[in-house]
């Protein structure tokens, strides 16, 4: 079979409301997601966005040649690979032919629930990336950016300093990749 197509979505979770953060958790967050999927887009979209194969076949076993396995269920979902709760930054991971259904509904996430508490929030998406490495990539200048302005903003030399640390700070070093989750990107992005 061939790999699945899969497209990462990288969102911040903007919240007025300084609890919410530090609260958030990746279930409490897929949930959300799920649920603004079946608001927006009903059965239909929740099906693309996540679907479970069940399938039976034929094997040469144990139980003989004609036995039959059932292979577990395979669940592709927005499944959260990623949450920064100090930062606020999540990575969504869909198959690529969801991901449009995906981002839609993100703007009807409208809070966090997390342990019998709601929080007001709502996810801006930063980012649709075929790698978990181009967000990475992408994540890193828009960081960059951030701290640019908030140097422009400096009204003593103390934060100037601070700030042009952090500037320093900000690159991507290379590691080996320990799990299958990246795949090329196909430059359709």
């Amino acid at each position: 079979h061939p790999a699945l197509s899969r497209r990462y979505v990288l969102c911040e979770v903007v919240s007025e409301d300084p609890r919410c953060r530090q609260c958030i958790e990746d279930r409490a967050l897929g949930l959300a997601v799920r649920d603004a999927i079946a608001r927006v887009h009903g059965d239909y979209g929740l099906a693309c966005c996540s679907i479970s194969f069940t399938g039976a076949g034929e094997t040469g076993g144990p139980g003989g040649a004609g036995s039959l396995r059932v292979r577990s269920p395979v669940r592709v979902s927005p499944a959260v690979k990623y949450l920064n709760a100090y930062t606020g930054t999540v990575l969504l991971r869909c198959r690529k032919d969801s991901y449009r259904l995906l981002c839609s509904a993100l703007p009807f996430v409208r809070y966090l629930e997390s342990r019998a508490q709601r929080y007001p929030c709502f996810l801006n998406t930063l980012h649709v990336g075929g790698t978990i490495r181009t967000c990475q990539k992408f994540l890193i200048q828009y960081n960059r950016t951030q701290l640019l302005r908030l140097l422009q903003n400096c009204t003593n030399e103390e934060e100037r300093q601070c700030i042009q640390k952090s500037l320093l700070s900000c690159s991507l070093t290379e590691e080996k990749s320990q799990s299958g989750d990246e795949e090329e990107d196909d430059g359709t992005e």
